[in-house]
């Protein structure tokens, strides 16, 4: 039997993820999963809690921005994502024989290079990409989902690219979050086996609480304003990425004397 008060930190983690995705437009999985390592997750349950958790968002995403994004428009981004997956979970697999402090440390540099990135890279808008930026950035979102869960960023920033209004932005990042799911998660069934099976059921148990979540952020993004919320995410995404880095250092105070 799973104690539910057991259940309350995890229920939390994933929310303050979710409520961040909607509010500021992206970081549920920087969040997510960098946090529930400190909690002692290892990355594939991390992320298969991640994976589930997004679902009533980007489902709720898709349909409200359905005449703003075609299936058409998103076939080959989401092919070369698509493709990196697997080589982002075999990574995964390699990498579960590194101590915990080591993965963490790893975990940190990703979530500072892609805070970072998003913090100084301010692409110009403009009507069309040549199309080897875009061969770029959805191989990197795809690898990088697959081996820790942080493809967002590499998408966010290919999109802010285009001269795009709000709803096409969203919509499409929306439809390319949730192509994905079903095959990731076969994925990590495929390569981790039943690890997944339990976090999966507990996320979707918590779907309640998730879309609670969502509305919550959405209104905050609106109330707020999602520049502000983004700076303050960013700051908080930050400071975790380094105490990620610094793990080793953390774990050496915890065991002297």
């Amino acid at each position: 039997m799973i104690d539910l008060l057991s259940l309350l930190p995890l229920a939390i983690v994933l929310c303050v993820g979710i409520f961040a995705q909607a509010a500021s437009g992206f970081a549920a999985g920087l969040l997510i999963v960098s946090t529930l390592l400190w909690f002692g997750y290892p990355i594939p349950e991390a992320q298969a809690l991640l994976i589930v958790a997004t679902i009533p968002q980007n489902i709720w995403g898709v349909w409200k921005f359905r005449d703003s994004v075609s299936i058409k428009q998103v076939a080959w981004p989401a092919t070369g994502r698509l493709l990196s997956l697997p080589i982002g979970i075999v990574v995964l697999g390699a990498m579960e024989a590194l101590s915990t402090e080591t993965i963490k440390q790893i975990v940190g540099g990703v979530m500072l290079a892609v805070t970072l990135s998003i913090c100084v890279l301010s692409p110009l808008p403009r009507e069309r990409l040549h199309w080897g930026w875009g061969w770029l950035a959805f191989p990197i979102s795809g690898f990088l989902q697959g081996l820790v869960g942080m493809g967002g960023p590499a998408m966010v920033l290919w999109v802010q690219a285009h001269d795009w209004d709000t709803k096409q932005s969203r919509g499409f990042l929306f439809m390319m979050y949730l192509i994905s799911i079903i095959p990731a998660l076969l994925m990590l069934y495929v390569a981790f086996g039943d690890r997944i099976i339990e976090p999966s059921l507990i996320a979707a148990a918590l779907t309640p609480l998730l879309l609670i979540a969502t509305g919550l952020g959405l209104r905050a993004g609106t109330w707020l304003g999602r520049k502000r919320l983004r700076r303050v995410t960013l700051g908080i995404l930050i400071l975790m990425g380094v105490m990620s880095v610094l793990a080793p250092l953390f774990s050496f105070a915890n065991k002297a004397p």
